[in-house]
């Protein structure tokens, strides 16, 4: 069984009284608390305004690739990626290029999150494209299968409805052999799930029931035995669900800050209340556990966080 790992997702840059400048001194603060803690992953959003049940649009948001960059002279150990770049906002070529330079900074610790893109006014806002869902998903397919083919070879051609890339050089190349480990978030059935069985390394959900988990797991293997691959080399992550709290009382506060429609399936408390409820995803073989810094801010609380991951290790 894969050793259970924790990840510090970063989607909020809103710090009150902060300068602008300091900004990437409090993250760092953040991250540097996460890795002390144990933590293995650290990842940024790809958004460009703060998203809905985040914050207010007019709220701080940094560009998620330049902040991984600036990470990768800020850390040692964690590896950083998106949690998930969206496919619309960049040429694929573009992202593998990204990807395979993260991975050279930061000494072969990236890893590459892909999904869809689903923030309709971003793009408005912005100028980019939004088309249908079975068109973004298409286009997610062939993005991943150029990124694919970056990874793998020095020169790789793609010709496809919606993306080519022709002799394409990738140099220097990525240091972790094969290129940065895959991972396509969201758990749609009839699409989502089967670009993850032909293409990713990692897959990463949201909590729900267990018998809604167990289906896409049902659905995610079986697509992957469909195209001959084992469906043990994708690990399976997941939103945290569990909320930790240096006390109970901060455990709940933070707790009911989460979607209304998310906290029956989240268990909050200190840590060792907090790994009763983490257990049932242990043995349902759920490796990746990602928290947010919505909810762990300081030091401490990361901390708290870095001592359930001791208890169930």
């Amino acid at each position: 069984m894969t050793t259970p790992w924790f990840g510090l997702h970063l989607p909020l840059y809103t710090f009150p009284e902060t300068p602008d400048g300091g900004i990437i001194e409090r993250i760092v603060a953040q991250v540097r608390a996460a890795e002390a803690a144990g933590f293995s992953l650290v990842t940024v959003m790809d958004h460009l305004n703060q998203i809905p049940g985040i914050g207010q649009p007019d709220e701080p948001m940094l560009e998620g690739w330049s902040v991984l960059a600036a990470l990768t002279r800020e850390t040692e150990t964690v590896r950083l990626g998106t949690l998930v770049s969206g496919v619309t906002y960049r040429n694929p070529a573009m992202l593998g290029k990204l990807a395979t330079t993260l991975d050279v900074l930061s000494n072969g610790r990236a890893v590459f999150g892909l999904g869809a893109a689903w923030f309709e006014a971003e793009h408005v806002g912005f100028g980019f494209e939004f088309p249908p869902i079975g068109q973004r998903m298409d286009r997610l397919d062939e993005a991943l299968t150029i990124v694919r083919g970056m990874f793998a070879e020095e020169r790789s051609t793609f010709e496809g409805t919606f993306y080519r890339a022709v002799d394409v050089i990738n140099v220097p190349r990525p240091v972790q052999a094969g290129g940065p480990p895959i991972m396509v978030g969201g758990g749609g059935e009839q699409r989502t799930l089967r670009i993850a069985a032909k293409h990713a390394d990692m897959t990463h959900w949201f909590p729900m029931g267990f018998d809604a988990l167990a289906h896409k797991t049902e659905l995610l293997h079986r697509y992957a035995e469909e195209l001959g691959r084992d469906p043990s080399t994708i690990e399976r992550t997941i939103a945290a669900p569990v909320v930790v709290g240096t006390t109970e009382e901060e455990a709940r506060a933070a707790w009911e800050l989460l979607p209304e429609e998310r906290r029956p399936f989240v268990v909050h408390g200190r840590a060792a209340q907090a790994a009763e409820g983490l257990r049932p995803y242990l043995d349902a073989g759920f490796t990746g556990f990602t928290f947010n810094n919505t909810l762990y801010r300081r030091p401490d609380q990361i901390a708290e966080v870095g001592e359930l991951l001791r208890l169930i290790a």
